[in-house]
């Protein structure tokens, strides 16, 4: 990861949240891949449930927490682990959301999706974003692995998600709404 304040730079985090509708109609939530924290504690200050956060760094669920503390949020739950190889931890059909956000060019997005549609209540909602591929960005993963809105929606698909039309989230990414 970049240093945290060039990182958080590169997001318009409420114009990101208001494009993918993150709003009170959420109740408990999961976010796999909390990194610095950088959506978690806007996140919870939106939902009106308990947003569970999970990373596999240690450094990342630290940091996190840090932040977490600092802020007195009291609906946010940290977990350090691999969801794709310890599971979740949680219930199925126990979340009205899961959020996906820059993570879906890893090793095996299908099967994150999978699991996270497991997670979601009739009705649920994978909100995903990810660095767009047709521009030039100051970060993300290489031009060859990042996902293109239709390919995420393809891979939705697959595993019984219905995928809304994506959205641009300027200045550098795309939202997918992933409806179960």
């Amino acid at each position: 990861m970049p240093d945290q304040s060039f990182w958080e730079s590169l997001f318009d985090i409420p114009a990101i949240l208001d494009g993918l509708q993150v709003d009170d109609s959420i109740g408990d939530a999961a976010e796999v891949g909390c990194g610095y924290g950088t959506f978690t504690l806007p996140v919870a200050a939106r939902i009106r449930g308990t947003l569970h956060a999970f990373d596999i760094e240690a450094a990342m669920i630290e940091t996190t927490q840090a932040r977490v503390v600092g802020s007195k949020a009291d609906n946010v739950r940290l977990r350090l682990c691999d969801v794709l190889v310890d599971g979740f931890g949680l219930p199925t059909q126990s979340m009205d959301a899961v959020f996906l956000f820059n993570i879906l060019h890893a090793e095996n997005p299908t099967a994150l999706l999978a699991a996270s549609a497991r997670l979601l209540r009739p009705g649920g909602r994978v909100l995903a974003i990810h660095w767009r591929s047709d521009i030039a960005t100051p970060r993300g993963p290489d031009l060859s692995i990042r996902p293109r809105p239709t390919q995420i929606a393809a891979w939705a698909q697959d595993v019984g998600l219905t995928p809304e039309p994506s959205r641009l989230l300027p200045p550098w990414h795309f939202g997918l709404v992933l409806r179960r």
